[in-house]
C-alpha cells in the first residue's frame, strides 16, 4: 500500500510541475474550472516527458549492449 501512495504522490508532484511549466493553475482537489485544452495540455505534457525519459533510458541501454567487451 505504501508503494502505491509513493507512486501516486510522485505522479501528483510531476503533474503540478508540468502544469506550472504550461502556465496552468492547478489546485489541490477539484479542478473542474479548467478548460479541456488546459487539462489536455497538462496530460499531454506529462506523456511527452515520460516518453522522452524512457527513450533516453532505452538509448543508453542500447548503447551499452552494442559495445564489445574489452579482452
Amino acid at each position: 500500500m505504501a508503494q502505491n501512495k509513493q507512486a501516486r504522490d510522485a505522479m501528483d508532484k510531476f503533474k503540478y510541475e508540468v502544469a506550472n511549466e504550461y502556465g496552468v493553475n492547478l489546485k489541490q482537489g477539484y479542478n473542474g474550472d479548467l478548460t479541456s485544452a488546459q487539462a489536455g495540455s497538462v496530460g499531454g505534457g506529462m506523456v511527452k516527458k515520460m516518453i522522452a525519459q524512457q527513450e533516453q533510458q532505452m538509448s543508453g541501454q542500447n548503447a551499452m549492449q552494442n559495445q564489445t567487451p574489452q579482452q
